[in-house]
C-alpha cells in the first residue's frame, strides 16, 4: 500500500512539462513558531522550512520542527526532506505534488521514520497574497512491535508579501482525531 501511494503520486506528476507560475517562487526560507493541538498532548517550539528550484518544474523541500510537550516537558523533533513537482493549470495557479522521507524524534522514547505524500493547488491571489491547499497521507514504520497507523492529512497556508522578498507566511495542517499543527512566521524569497 505504501509503495503503490507513493508511485501513483509520481506517475501522476510525470506526464506534466509545463514551468512554474508567474509569481509564484518555489526557492524560499522561512522560520518561526509552530504549535500541535494533538490528543497525546499538545506541544510548541520553532521551526524552519526551506525549498529550492532545481528546474522549471521541479523543487527539493525540507522542514525541521523542534517542540516541547505540554506535560512531562518532552522534547519532540520531526523532519522531512523531499522532491516536488509543479506544473501551472492557470496563470497564477500551479498543482503540485510532493513526495519526502520523514522523521518523528520524541527524544525520551521510540523514533520513526516514515514518508509522506500530498497534491494540491498553490495560487498567487493578488501581487501580495498567495495560499495553498494540499490534501496527503503519511505512514510510519513499524518499530519494536509499535506500528503508527497511517493517515490523510490537510494542510492550508498563505503567504502575504511584503515586497519582493519578505513576507509573513501561516499554515494549519488536520489531520484524522482533530489534531492540528499551526505554523507562522517570516519567510524570504528570491
Amino acid at each position: 500500500m505504501k509503495s503503490s501511494l507513493l508511485a501513483l503520486g509520481l506517475l501522476a506528476a510525470l506526464p506534466f512539462a509545463a514551468s512554474a507560475t508567474d509569481g509564484l517562487s518555489y526557492n524560499y526560507v522561512e522560520g518561526g513558531y509552530v504549535k500541535t493541538d494533538a490528543k497525546g498532548g499538545d506541544a510548541d517550539g520553532w521551526a524552519v522550512k526551506g525549498s529550492v528550484a532545481v528546474a522549471p518544474n521541479f523543487h527539493v523541500f525540507g522542514d525541521y520542527n523542534a517542540q516541547e510537550t505540554k506535560r512531562g516537558s518532552n522534547d519532540v523533533d520531526q523532519w522531512k526532506v523531499g522532491v516536488g513537482y509543479n506544473y501551472g493549470i492557470a496563470p497564477t495557479t500551479d498543482l503540485v505534488a510532493r513526495v519526502a522521507y520523514q522523521k518523528f524524534d520524541p527524544k525520551h522514547g521510540l523514533d520513526f521514520n516514515g514518508y509522506s505524500t500530498e497534491v494540491g493547488v498553490r495560487s498567487a491571489f493578488t501581487p501580495n497574497i498567495e495560499g495553498y491547499v494540499m490534501a496527503g497521507y503519511e505512514d510510519y514504520s513499524k518499530k519494536h512491535g509499535i506500528n503508527p497507523d497511517g493517515e490523510f492529512y490537510g494542510r492550508v497556508g498563505a503567504q502575504a508579501k511584503l515586497n519582493q522578498n519578505w513576507g509573513l507566511a501561516g499554515e494549519v495542517k488536520l489531520a484524522k482525531g482533530g489534531d492540528k499543527e499551526w505554523f507562522v512566521g517570516p519567510r524570504f524569497t528570491w
